[in-house]
């Protein structure tokens, strides 16, 4: 990275660790929350360890690092939020996730480092769609919550990827790629992530340049991912894979926003 997108990249890691810590200090009722909801969905095959989760992974990115992929996911599940871990995309996703970029060494990317690994929420669910309860076992106060963690994810995620743009020698880098989209459609649990990250991307010509390189794809769990692209380079095998990826990703992005 270039001292400038070391600064910003910096910068937006410390800032994320300390809302981290504040949202984790201000909502004492949601492990609450998280435990009626493991009670209500039977997930008792893990312990609840962490309410609201930073991604330590960043604390191990330095400034050598060439940052590719800015990779959204959706909130941290089981494997995230142990203590142990802390890390997003650590579970069965993350391993697939993985080992698609190790089998196609063709894009120069290393999942472990050459990507930024975020989430729309830092909230812990077991399954994201368990989010959608958490309102009715915790009122205003978890909702509102959800909310914020989102709304701040989306501003301050594509203010981090338009910095990042702006000192980059190659324009195609990096990319921000949502990975999972089931809940960004109409009444899903994230659209106020979604409305706000496109409203961030409206805000300067320079902006709206960058939302070019934002793109939309299955979630690496249940390799639907892999799955989804197969189908799609099926049909469009006269494409290479680093087109068949942004033209796939463009077609999600269409479909969604």
């Amino acid at each position: 990275m270039t001292n400038f997108q070391w600064e910003c990249f910096n910068k937006f890691r410390n800032t994320f660790k300390d809302m981290v810590t504040q949202w984790n200090n201000q909502a004492k009722s949601l492990i609450l929350v998280q435990e009626k909801a493991m009670e209500f969905f039977k997930n008792v095959d893990y312990e609840l360890q962490t309410p609201i989760v930073y991604n330590t992974a960043l604390d191990e990115i330095t400034q050598n690092d060439e940052i590719k992929l800015i990779v959204i996911g959706d909130n941290p599940g089981k494997d995230e939020q142990l203590t142990k871990n802390q890390k997003y995309l650590v579970g069965q996703a993350g391993k697939l996730g993985n080992s698609f970029f190790k089998n196609h060494d063709e894009l120069g990317i290393d999942f472990r480092k050459n990507v930024i690994i975020l989430n729309k929420t830092p909230i812990h669910s077991a399954k994201t769609n368990q989010l959608k309860k958490f309102a009715t076992f915790g009122g205003k106060e978890i909702e509102n919550l959800i909310k914020e963690t989102q709304i701040w994810m989306a501003q301050e995620t594509a203010k981090l990827h338009q910095k990042l743009l702006q000192c980059s020698e190659n324009k195609d880098f990096p990319q921000l790629w949502l990975v999972g989209y089931s809940e960004l459609k109409e009444k899903g649990i994230f659209t106020d992530y979604k409305n706000e990250l496109k409203k961030q991307y409206q805000k300067s010509e320079e902006a709206k340049k960058a939302w070019a390189n934002v793109f939309v794809y299955q979630h690496f769990s249940m390799n639907r991912f892999s799955i989804d692209l197969k189908e799609f380079s099926t049909e469009n095998k006269n494409l290479d894979l680093k087109t068949q990826l942004k033209t796939l990703g463009k077609k999600h992005k269409d479909e969604i926003f």
